[in-house]
Order: C-alpha cells, then structure tokens, then sequence
C-alpha cells in the first residue's frame, strides 16, 4: 500500500488512486457469485479499507482541507454543502449530492452504503478543535428559510410550517408538532421544519420563552389528545428516507443545539425553553426532553428509548441522560428499553412538574412567566458549561457521526426494521 505523503495536493491525488482501485475490487465482489459467508464477507473487505484510507488521508490533512473549505474559517456551508464541497476538492472522498440522492428512497436494505463515509468525514471535522468548533458555529447560525419567513412574520401571531407550526402569545413562541399521519415521528422533512421553527422564536422579539409540544391528534386511537413525540419515522427509515445528514447530524447539531444553547454568528441569542410532554415521548422525543430548561409532563406520559430494538444509537442521549437519572437507570433505558412513567419515582429526574392533562395547560403558562426572569439566560449558560462544556459536545458529535454512519447500514438494523415492516403488514 503506498504511504501518504503529508503534502495535501500530492495525498489527495494518491489517495484518488487508492480508492478507484478498492472501488474497482468492491464492484467485482458485488457482481461474482457468493457461494458462501466467507465469498459475502470478503466483499465488504474493500469498502472497510477505503474508510481506513479515508480516516488516514483525514487524520493528516484535516486543518488544512477545512481551511480550504471554508475559505480560511470565513464562509459557513452547512452540513449538505459542506459534504459537496469536499466531494469537488478531493475525488472519492464523499458521495456527491447526486449520488447521494440516486440512493435515497431505494429501501435501507439496498441503498449502498457510502453515507459511511459522510461518517468518517464529518467524525473528522469534529474531532479536529478549530474545524469542529466552527461547523458547531455555523449549524447554530440561522438557517436561510427562517431568515426568509421572519419579515412576513412580524405581523403574524400563526406561521404553518407543514408538519410544525409556530404560535405567539403571551410573550411566548410555541412550536407545535402536527405531523399527524405518523403520530409526531421525526424524519428529515419535520427535522427542517423544526429547526426553522426553533429560528423562528429564537429571532422574533416578541418570544421570550420558547415552548415544544405536541398538537392534538386526529389518529383515531389517540383522537383528540396531545401527543409528544413517537420517535423516529421507522417507515421513513424503512424505505431509505432518513439520512445520515438531513436527519442524524442536522437533528443534534441543528435544532436541538440551538435549544440548548441558543443561535450563534450575527444573531447570536438564547432563550429558556419548556417542553410539554403529553401522552407519550418515545426515542427522540425522551431524548429531546434532555436539553430543556423546565418539562412539564403529563400524569399519564410516559418515556422510553427502544434504541435497540431499532438498532441505532440514540442521539446525544449517552451523554446527557445519565447526568439526570443516573448511570443505572440510563442503561435500563437504553439496553433494556424500559418504560419509566412520569408519574413514577424515576420520572421526577426527567420532568419538573407531573400534572394533570386537564393542568398542562396552566403549568405551562406559570413556567413560562417565571423563565422571564432577566437572569436566567446568564444562569443557563452557567449550568451549561458545568453540565456540557462545547467541546465535550463536540468529540462526543465526532464518535457518534463515525459509529451512527456504521448503525444505518448494520445488519441487525435492517433485520429490525424487515420484521417491523412485516409485523405491521399483517395488522
């Protein structure tokens, strides 16, 4: 195998050859007859190789490839541009856009796998202090839509987002999640919507607490009741429509983060923010109870993390759900996919209040007041780096980009979502 030179232009040329060459082996594999495991294992040896190649040419060059990326630190793509910039400056490194795109909907069973090296690549930026802290800036900036829409905004007290809306009264901006065919799962379409939503109230003077929670449902089990989250979209996910970028990394280093720790760049503001658990937050939604400042929960709710089950990894929930319940409990939750309700003993770390449906309203209302407070903002921030240093964050975002990448394609993951799918058929 050849070495690497530690020039950038020289490496990314030898690294071209490199990876046709295991290209080539891989679509040789993929086309002979497997006559058994060891004929089926020996074909994935190329594409292991080519992320080794690929973590090797980025643990030398990092710096300097971002530096070229970004122009110096001076321009901010997101993760989607980012990704098709680095496509152009180093041959094979990454799926273009169009190839990332011929892949998407094909079923998570046949797509082909390369969104692993979006994992490799973003991991890298992430674990590199300067890169990481400024793809971490820049996906806190806000988004472009948002921008767009808050001029028409101003003299609106409802803007529809499609599966989330956003409302303004009594000096609060509520997001609502209404994605009422799939019970207010996340898929990459409500992932955008809610960052632009969380935008929204971050950047409309008259918020000063911003609230998530759940519209009432017109699903005929739950007709009429709020529902918090059920977690990701498995039929998204199922057909091949969730993605490595649009959902997984957009998702923790997007809206949540701006949740947790407000806007950066010319916008730069934060603001306190309630969660509202009605029913049930299952997977994401118990992950995205993690970030807030006060959650007011339903009597009747309930939390799980079925991350197993389905096989991935549940966001950032390894790093921040130990902190509130403990390390034992965490992993009963996240190995054991145990339900803990809001009313019970270890539902008191996950909620500040546990009330009544017909109270949720009025506790609501009676947080967000207090959360006014001038100095909560300072005292957020406070408890943030305690709790969360930025670069805590970081190298834990760059683990999960590599490990997460590896989750989608995983053999077990796709068995899981088989059996889902065909369990659901015969009901």
């Amino acid at each position: 195998m050849l070495d690497f030179s530690g020039s950038l232009d020289k490496d990314r040329e030898i690294l071209n050859v490199l990876l046709r060459a295991e290209a080539e082996e891989a679509n040789f594999l993929k086309t002979a007859p497997a006559h058994d495991a060891a004929d089926r294992n020996r074909a994935t040896g190329p594409r292991e190789r080519g992320l080794w190649l690929r973590e090797s040419f980025l643990r030398l060059h990092m710096s300097k490839l971002y530096d070229e990326l970004t122009c110096g630190c001076t321009e901010f793509p997101r993760l989607d541009e980012l990704a098709e910039r680095a496509a152009t400056a180093v041959s094979r490194l990454v799926p273009t856009a169009a190839e990332l795109a011929a892949d998407r909907g094909r079923g998570q069973r046949h797509k082909d796998g390369r969104e692993q090296e979006l994992g490799v690549f973003f991991g890298a930026v992430l674990d590199a202090p300067a890169p990481g802290r400024h793809l971490l800036d820049t996906m806190r900036c806000p988004t472009g839509r948002a921008l767009d829409l808050l001029p028409e905004l101003r003299g609106a007290e409802r803007v529809d987002l499609g599966p989330v809306c956003v409302e303004f009264r009594d000096g609060a901006g509520h997001v609502l999640i209404c994605h009422q065919q799939f019970l207010n799962a996340e898929d990459d379409g409500v992932v955008e919507a809610l960052e632009t939503a969380v935008d929204l109230v971050l950047l409309d003077d008259r918020a000063a607490v911003g609230v998530l929670r759940g519209a009432p449902m017109t699903h005929p089990r739950y007709q009429g009741r709020r529902v918090f989250s059920s977690g990701i979209n498995l039929t998204h996910l199922y057909e091949g429509r969730i993605s490595l970028l649009g959902f997984l990394l957009r998702r923790e280093l997007g809206y949540i983060s701006k949740i947790y720790r407000g806007l950066a760049g010319p916008q730069a503001v934060e603001k306190p923010w309630i969660a509202a658990v009605d029913t049930f937050a299952i997977g994401g939604g118990a992950q995205l109870t993690l970030v807030f400042d006060h959650v007011v929960a339903d009597t009747d709710a309930y939390y799980t993390l079925p991350a197993l089950q389905e096989g991935i990894i549940p966001g950032a929930a390894n790093l921040r759900l130990g902190r509130l319940v403990g390390p034992r409990v965490a992993r009963q939750l996240i190995f054991a996919d145990r339900r803990i309700r809001a009313a019970d003993p270890d539902g008191a770390a996950l909620a500040d209040e546990v009330v009544p449906t017909r109270d949720m309203d009025r506790a609501i209302e009676t947080a967000a007041a207090r959360l006014t407070n001038p100095a909560v903002v300072a005292n957020r921030r406070m408890l943030r780096l305690a709790e969360e240093p930025e670069d805590t964050f970081r190298t834990y975002m760059a683990e999960y980009a590599r490990h997460q990448s590896r989750r989608l394609y995983s053999t077990d993951l796709i068995a899981n979502l088989e059996r889902t799918w065909i369990g659901r058929s015969r009901t």
